[in-house]
């Protein structure tokens, strides 16, 4: 309810804004005071909330930490689905009622346009063809309506029989040259889209005095498109006034007629024959400075939002270990996280993206106790990643990475100091370049299980940096990317020290240079580093 009490004062809000500038336009042109009021009602259609929802998907440029792959990627262990107990509650009657009340005006409005449609449609298909020259069919009824454009997207004009009894040619011409300008301006598409916030919005006041106020711009339009034509003021406002004495008006906004709006005052408009001013330079650039902040607004809003996201858990689960666990493994999905046997050390180093020398003051129950860690995300992740877009799965695991160090803060009541040392580490080359495995977008994956010791590395549709998150978390140390390398790779590599194996397997950097064609060259450098200054068990829940 509350999404929709924003958007509803959201609009409302907009339609203010576009009366106010209406108004500071009231003496140029009414067509562009008639599109003012059009945004305004589309503004009904458009939540803000999708713009902000844009603004938080945009790109910006900014350093992330990388999270080790091997903590996000897809583990050997599976888990048993978490079942949430029901938890039985009254519910309010009061939004069924608000909500069959709507639907109820809904219908009602429906059946409203679909008869008077219906009405117009049965005059079209017995109506005679007229051979008058112009750009759309003209058509003669013997309904009791005015002459009217009838049809969106294949207009043709219908006119009562025996107009001419009531009219006089210039007269007629007038008439005529008011309903073409319906057509140029495609008024009956623009009534359709606004008849459709009016079924939707029913409730809202405002709704319809957008509507009132679009017929009498649109008619405003016609009347000036007309005398810019060289019609004479008197006789388009004599043939006006006896289309009004022998017609009714048209039953649907959007089959545009000639007797809308204020009639009087529209009259008066048109024997006065004052020309609308043009817009000038600066009134151009106004109205062009409020189009570009309405957009940007809700969009900067959702950028602002997207950096300053304070990421959490809605709830976390966190137990020791079953006696006996002795590895530690990672589930995570769009809504949770699930880790069983991790280690503080390692959960650390999950959520700051740094290596096991990169942390200390680590004590020896730190590294020996494990937990079983259950957390739900506080709002559920987009699942539709495309394959092989690397920014967006980066930002997710980036946000993954904030929902950690907040736990560790809350349960652990961790506290970390940051410090620069210099750290052994190691730079990726390129041994030979023939050995790596280009391929083009698709699917993306990563699997990784074991050390530096034994282990099987195996990956699909992914980038150089990517890469070198894992590798980096399997030997330990920090690695800089210098193999130049672009594009997505895939990757299979299988390596052990062990000599017991009845099919021998080479160590993890011979595997990484006959596999791969990559080498890791010893180095070191300034690498960012954390000592633990506080930490606590956490209480069992």
């Amino acid at each position: 309810m509350s999404d929709l009490t924003n958007h509803l004062w959201q609009s409302t809000f907009f339609a203010i804004l576009a009366s106010l500038l209406a108004v500071l336009l009231r003496r140029n042109q009414a067509k562009t005071r008639y599109w003012l009021w059009l945004a305004a009602s589309m503004k009904f259609l458009i939540p803000f909330s999708m713009l902000v929802s844009l603004g938080t998907h945009v790109e910006v440029p900014a350093v992330l930490t990388a999270v080790p792959v091997v903590a996000v990627e897809q583990m050997s262990a599976t888990y048993e689905p978490i079942t949430m107990s029901p938890i039985a509650t009254a519910s309010p009657l009061w939004p069924q009622a608000m909500l069959t009340i709507w639907a109820a005006g809904v219908f009602l409005l429906l059946m409203r346009w679909l008869r008077s449609w219906l009405t117009l449609r049965a005059a079209v298909r017995s109506a005679a063809r007229l051979h008058i020259d112009a750009p759309i069919p003209i058509l003669s009824s013997h309904i009791a309506n005015e002459p009217g454009i009838f049809g969106v997207f294949r207009p043709v004009l219908l006119l009562p029989h025996g107009i001419t009894n009531n009219l006089t040619t210039e007269e007629l011409d007038a008439i005529l040259a008011h309903e073409l300008a319906h057509v140029r301006r495609r008024d009956n598409l623009t009534a359709a889209l606004h008849m459709l916030v009016e079924t939707i919005f029913w409730f809202h006041p405002l709704v319809w005095w957008i509507g009132a106020k679009l017929v009498q711009e649109r008619e405003n339009a016609c009347d000036e498109a007309v005398l810019s034509e060289g019609k004479q003021p008197d006789v388009y406002a004599q043939g006006i006034v006896n289309v009004c004495k022998h017609y009714l008006a048209s039953p649907l906004p959007c089959a545009s007629g000639v007797t809308g709006a204020d009639l009087r005052k529209r009259i008066t408009t048109i024997m006065t024959n004052h020309s609308p001013s043009r817009l000038t330079t600066m009134r151009k650039a106004l109205l062009a400075c409020a189009c570009i902040g309405v957009i940007a607004t809700p969009v900067t809003i959702g950028l602002l939002r997207a950096q300053n996201q304070n990421y959490t858990f809605e709830v976390a689960t966190i137990r020791p270990s079953a006696p006996g666990i002795t590895s530690t493994n990672i589930d995570i999905d769009n809504l949770w996280f699930r880790a069983s046997g991790a280690t503080i050390p390692f959960l650390i180093q999950m959520a700051y993206g740094i290596q096991p020398d990169q942390l200390s003051g680590i004590q020896n129950w730190m590294r020996d106790e494990r937990f079983d860690i259950t957390a739900k995300y506080d709002q559920p992740e987009d699942g539709n990643i495309p394959p092989g877009d690397q920014s967006r799965t980066a930002r997710r695991q980036d946000r993954l990475q904030v929902r950690l160090r907040n736990l560790l803060a809350e349960r652990f009541q961790l506290k970390l100091r940051e410090e620069i040392k210099d750290l052994p580490m190691y730079s990726l080359k390129v041994e030979s370049s023939d050995k790596l495995k280009p391929v083009a977008e698709g699917r993306s994956g990563m699997t990784v299980n074991g050390n530096i010791g034994s282990g099987i590395l195996r990956a699909e549709g992914v980038t150089m940096s990517r890469l070198v998150g894992s590798l980096s978390r399997i030997v330990g140390r920090s690695i800089t990317d210098d193999t130049g390398l672009e594009g997505l790779y895939t990757v299979e590599l299988e390596w052990s020290d062990s000599t017991a194996l009845d099919k021998p397997l080479p160590s993890f950097f011979t595997a990484l240079k006959e596999r791969l064609g990559l080498r890791l060259d010893s180095t070191k450098g300034p690498v960012k580093s954390y000592v633990i200054e506080k930490l606590e068990r956490p209480s069992e829940n």
